[in-house]
């Protein structure tokens, strides 16, 4: 029954690859989109290309290298195709196919989200308001807008200079006529002038809307100048009271220009876009430039699915910007070529310097900062994310095998050969572990030799972890330079653990990272995480063992003749130094002060001892 079974799948999986490579043999060599379909019939990939025969074969003659594509390709059991004239059809098509399917392996859009447009609406004295719906009713929409805040603006802005109506009365020229309607308080605040009594007439109401409809598609420069004219004339008329509310919208218009201008006024109807991806996420910003203007700001995340090359994740981005926002700008500037060839319609340009290189630096400026952004939300939600991260930077840059995890930092710490001692800080997931610092008092070593003194520490330290079966480190960091690193790592390596940790030096002068037996230091960014988390682990343990040295130094100090006379304790002694700061001072003090200080009979027996 078994044999059956593996034999019916076996001609069943024989069945498929036939009917897959009858349909391949006969596609076409022209542009178009695939669809791929499983066993369910369910869409499972669509693609467009500029040879369609030569795309979908590649799938199937080629080794994939690429596991998610390998585990693609196992499940297509039928391909289906649409031809078009264009590689822009077939892109404009893969994109609603995509948007219709939901393909399981395409990339998607991660915000698939309506947006807010500006509609003046098609009736006598037409209405300006904010929408999401467009209705088929030969009325005006604008945009749509990136974000529902700069939609308010344009129509707070737009709403201030022109008095436009709020109320949704059909004022056609009868129902005008009639008196159906009375004003409203809108009227009465002066932000309407009362077209529904008949107190405004239909010309001069869309005088305003002509205005409106400039300042809307971005002509702002012509309805300054328009305004500016207007100005003078009234002035020349000696009409200055109408020729002051002339220039208050004069100033607001040039206000909103200069706040708005990224470029000269020349640069009008270009499309940019930046791009920059991880391993997961591919980001992309567009930016729509008008009159040297951002008429629209956007940045979009598409999660990757297979192994999608940048061109084709900016080709996607480029169609779906174009399509979503309704721009058809013959210019489109990008950091490199996308999957997408130039057409009549638009050409691509890369910019090398100048105004649009300027543009091209912003959008990318903007991209990078959301996918910060992004990865800072992420770290937030999840904090072993950012560890995991940063440890695994740090094992790449560190050529290491494993996660460093657990990481050791030493420092020496003497003044002139005294009190010398050293620290241990240990770090544990990229974060200090203080209950395993360690302080050193160095016992074999005569005078400042810091090679010799490292040394005697390292083998403290590792000899009675390796006793105790107690955990290793995964990395250890020496603060010094070759000289330290070479005298620790001949320790490590008589210990038998230089194959189970890596060991690295940091010198201070241009924080050069040096590794065992080689000279060329490994310089990283400084910038770099890496870096930062090294630079904390030495501050830590020069802070440390400073702390411990100036702790011991200032304890022999304070040891002198107060220590050996009978009846002056520590508390007595703290109230003596700090009162008189040395033990000089206490000896030249007045007898009577000491006595009331700390009493006759502890005053008395000092006296006679400092006098020994």
């Amino acid at each position: 029954m078994n044999n059956n079974i593996a034999r019916d799948t076996e001609s069943s999986n024989s069945d498929y690859k036939k009917r897959l490579s009858l349909i391949i043999s006969v596609i076409p060599e022209k542009p178009g989109c695939y669809q791929y379909f499983d066993n369910k019939g369910t869409v499972i990939y669509v693609g467009k290309a500029k040879n369609l025969k030569k795309r979908v074969s590649s799938y199937f003659n080629k080794t994939l290298d690429n596991r998610k594509t390998y585990i693609l390709v196992k499940q297509i059991r039928d391909i289906k195709y649409i031809v078009v004239d264009t590689e822009e059809d077939a892109l404009h098509l893969e994109n609603s196919l995509i948007k219709q399917y939901l393909p399981r392996y395409n990339v998607m859009l991660k915000d698939d989200k309506t947006y807010p447009s500006i509609v003046l609406k098609n009736e006598y004295f037409p209405r300006i308001y904010q929408t999401r719906n467009l209705v088929k009713d030969r009325s005006l929409y604008f945009g749509p807008y990136s974000s529902v805040y700069t939609a308010k603006v344009m129509l707070q802005m737009l709403k201030e200079l022109y008095p436009i109506r709020t109320c949704k009365y059909p004022l056609s020229p009868e129902n005008i006529r009639q008196g159906k309607y009375k004003v409203c308080l809108q009227y009465h605040i002066k932000r309407c002038k009362g077209p529904c009594e008949g107190y405004q007439s239909l010309e001069e109401y869309n005088e305003n809307i002509s205005q409106i409809k400039e300042i809307l598609k971005g002509n702002i420069s012509k309805i300054s100048r328009l305004l500016f004219d207007l100005m003078k004339e009234l002035s020349s008329e000696l009409r200055f009271e109408e020729a002051q509310l002339i220039k208050n919208k004069y100033d607001a218009i040039e206000n909103y220009r200069a706040k708005s201008t990224v470029a000269p006024p020349m640069l009008t109807n270009i499309d940019v876009f930046s791009f920059t991806d991880n391993d997961k996420s591919a980001y992309i910003n567009y930016m729509h430039i008008g009159n040297g203007a951002i008429v629209q700001a956007y940045t979009f995340e598409y999660k990757k699915k297979l192994d999608e090359a940048k061109e084709e994740l900016l080709g996607l981005g480029i169609i779906e910007m174009r399509t979503r926002f309704k721009n058809n700008a013959r210019e489109i500037i990008v950091p490199f070529m996308p999957d997408i060839e130039s057409s009549e319609n638009f050409q691509f340009i890369i910019p090398q310097k100048g105004d649009k290189k300027k543009l091209l630096e912003l959008s990318e400026q903007n991209v990078k900062q959301y996918k910060l952004d992004k990865l800072k939300q992420a770290e937030k939600l999840n904090p072993e994310q950012r560890t995991t991260r940063i440890l695994t930077t740090m094992q790449k840059d560190l050529h290491m095998n494993i996660l460093p995890m657990h990481i050791e930092c030493f420092d020496n710490s003497n003044i002139q050969g005294t009190n010398p001692v050293a620290a241990c800080v240990v770090f544990k997931k990229a974060k200090p572990s203080k209950k395993d610092y360690r302080h050193f008092h160095i016992k074999t070593v005569i005078g400042a030799n810091d090679f010799a003194s490292m040394q005697e520490v390292v083998e403290r330290r590792y000899t009675r972890l390796s006793e105790e079966n107690q955990e290793l480190p995964q990395l250890i960091i020496i603060d010094g330079g070759k000289g330290q690193l070479n005298a620790a790592t001949e320790i490590i390596r008589n210990l038998g653990l230089l194959d189970r940790i890596t060991i690295i030096g940091l010198a201070k002068r241009l924080e050069e990272i040096f590794f065992p037996n080689d000279p060329i230091p490994l310089i990283l960014d400084k910038n770099s995480e890496t870096l930062k988390i090294i630079q904390q682990l030495r501050d830590e343990a020069h802070r440390f063992g400073i702390t411990f040295h100036r702790q011991l130094r200032s304890k022999k100090q304070t040891v002198s003749e107060l220590d050996e006379i009978k009846g002056v304790g520590e508390k007595t002694k703290t109230i003596l130094l700090r009162k008189y700061k040395s033990v000089k001072r206490i000896k030249e003090a007045p007898e009577n002060e000491l006595k009331e200080l700390i009493g006759e009979t502890k005053a008395t027996a000092l006296i006679n001892e400092l006098k020994k």
